[in-house]
Parts: C-alpha cells; sequence; structure tokens
C-alpha cells in the first residue's frame, strides 16, 4: 500500500509543479516571454556561430511558441493530477486494476518528459544553440525537470503486486 501512495503522491507533486510553473507564465509572463524571445533571437549565442540562420526575430512567433509551452505545462499539470486522482481512487483495487488506472498519470508524464527534453533541450539547446548563452540558457533547469519527471515515470511503471 505504501509503494502505491508513493506512487500517487509523485504523481500528484509533479502535476502540481506543471500547473504551477504554467501559472506563474501567465502571472508572470514578460520574464519567460524574454527568455523565449531571446532564446529564438539567438542573440547571445557566441559571435563565431554559423548556425545563426536558423534564429526567429517574429514576436508573433515568440508569443505562439511562448503560448505552446505554457499549455503543454498546464496540460502536463492537468493530466498529472487526474492520474494521481484515477490512482488514488484504485489504491485498494487489485493490481491489475490500479495498472490500469497509470493511463492518464503516464500520458501527463510524458508529456511534460517531451516539453522540457524535447522542447527546451532539443528544439532550444540544440536548434537554437541556447547552450552558448551565459544568460538565456535553460538547459540546466530542464534536465532537472527531465530527471524528476523520468525518474517518477519510471516509478509508476513498475508493475503493482497484489495487496497482501
Amino acid at each position: 500500500m505504501v509503494v502505491r501512495a508513493a506512487k500517487v503522491l509523485l504523481v500528484l507533486m509533479i502535476g502540481l509543479f506543471s500547473l504551477l510553473v504554467g501559472v506563474d507564465n501567465i502571472i508572470d509572463y514578460g520574464t519567460n516571454y524574454a527568455f523565449v524571445q531571446h532564446v529564438m533571437s539567438m542573440d547571445t549565442v557566441f559571435p563565431s556561430s554559423t548556425l545563426t540562420w536558423r534564429a526567429i526575430t517574429s514576436p508573433v512567433l515568440y508569443h505562439l511558441f511562448y503560448a505552446l509551452i505554457i499549455a503543454a505545462e498546464i496540460v502536463t499539470g492537468l493530466l498529472c493530477i487526474v492520474g494521481a486522482r484515477r490512482l488514488w481512487a484504485a489504491l485498494d483495487a487489485p493490481a491489475a486494476t490500479f495498472n490500469a488506472a497509470k493511463d492518464f498519470a503516464v500520458a501527463g508524464l510524458v508529456s511534460g518528459f517531451a516539453l522540457w527534453f524535447f522542447g527546451f533541450m532539443v528544439v532550444g539547446g540544440e536548434w537554437f544553440q541556447m547552450w552558448q548563452s551565459q544568460t538565456w540558457n535553460g538547459q540546466q533547469a530542464a534536465f532537472r525537470f527531465i530527471a524528476s519527471i523520468g525518474l517518477v515515470l519510471i516509478f509508476l511503471n513498475q508493475k503493482d503486486e497484489e495487496l497482501g
């Protein structure tokens, strides 16, 4: 029972974290909008970079990409919270029922993993060369989120046994 409760709690915490990040980005829109703008414009990468042809300098696209990031954070949070609720409802159920209740939680965790891995590490970090910026490099933060979510995803997907 403790292992199942731990799974519920960890999924819930990732959900609350993701919702908090999304809501914070709405409330304090300008702070991370500036981050998106600088990463996409590639204005702080190494001056000798030959990859700056990838830069995007359209404020409309900055707002669009930022809105997609915020939406993904909120969707991640909601999926995880619904997933935690479904897991909680199946806490005392047979193992097959508890395992079947993992679908929303898995979807939420994968959504968050995809956002911070693909969105920040691949697109931001490599496509827009964010790693070259001393000021606008979010890779360390993204990696912390990826690692946390990935560990919860692995733990959640360990098959649960029948309660004794």
